[in-house]
């Protein structure tokens, strides 16, 4: 009597301890990644299965690439632009007072071109795109709006997920490529008036180091990013539960498995590429 009582008071207090607590909440992440995992893998299965079976809302589709693609080009524009003049302050002066002035160019192109181009354009669609897919099929879910496209006998990953994903896949290597632009040239006016760089040394400079597989790289990383976040961004959505409060816990997730969606495949690409 007197062991059980104890080992029921030992329990108690071990489970109102920090260490069981951190225990649970790693063991309930590591349930919801995988739980999350498999309804993403299984979506993306019914996705390809509706593009061979040539299942797509043409209309739709043309909707949602305007979305992905000229809605989201602002703020896009913005954050790489803003990043390449950020870069390029901190560079450019302490390569040029290093006698690296000829090398500007080359170090700016390499870096947006591999990495900030795409990396940011994908945090900004992230953001705008990905978040607003997540809550609209969110609300669809707990407004029954989906059960009704089901009583209706329509395929809802066919309807709802198709014409998102594909203008994913479709949209951002022409986002990155527009972003990347800018960046290289906000990289060269920067550079011009915070180490008085030349503009004719800069530009020459771009392709010492950048060649042709980095351009495809580039543009394979955008193709896969964009339609991997228009993937985690539906699923998430689709799978809400709880009303309002549901809603805004799918878009937090779909923003946060997104954000770390896109960093393991960048280090997978430049694992793949570039080591």
């Amino acid at each position: 009597m007197w062991y059980n009582h104890s080992m029921n008071n030992l329990k108690k207090y071990f489970k109102q301890s920090a260490t069981y607590k951190i225990f649970t909440g790693l063991l309930e992440t590591c349930n919801d990644f995988l739980d999350t995992l498999g309804k993403i893998t299984e979506n993306g299965i019914g996705f390809f299965k509706c593009i061979l079976k040539r299942q797509i809302n043409k209309q739709e589709l043309i909707e949602q690439c305007s979305r992905f693609g000229i809605s989201s080009l602002p703020i896009t524009l913005s954050i790489v632009g803003m990043t390449s003049i950020i870069v390029a302050s901190q560079v450019a002066l302490e390569m040029v007072k290093q006698g690296g002035g000829n090398f500007v160019g080359m170090l700016m192109t390499i870096l947006i071109v591999r990495e900030v181009g795409v990396i940011m354009t994908g945090f900004a669609l992230i953001s705008m795109i990905g978040s607003s897919m997540a809550s609209e099929l969110a609300t669809m879910r707990v407004t029954e709006q989906i059960d009704a496209i089901q009583v209706l006998k329509v395929d809802p990953i066919c309807y709802l997920f198709v014409p998102r994903v594909l203008s994913g896949f479709i949209m951002m290597p022409f986002v990155t490529i527009i972003a990347s632009t800018v960046g290289v040239l906000a990289g060269a006016v920067t550079a011009k008036l915070s180490a008085d760089l030349s503009f004719r040394a800069y530009f020459d400079s771009m392709w010492l180091g950048i060649y042709m597989k980095d351009l495809w790289v580039s543009i394979l990383k955008a193709f896969v990013f964009g339609g991997v976040i228009a993937l985690i961004s539906c699923s998430c959505g689709y799978y809400a539960t709880g009303g309002a409060k549901g809603v805004g816990l799918a878009t937090t997730k779909a923003v946060v498995w997104s954000f770390v969606a896109i960093v393991i495949l960048d280090m997978i690409f430049a694992m793949a590429f570039f080591f």
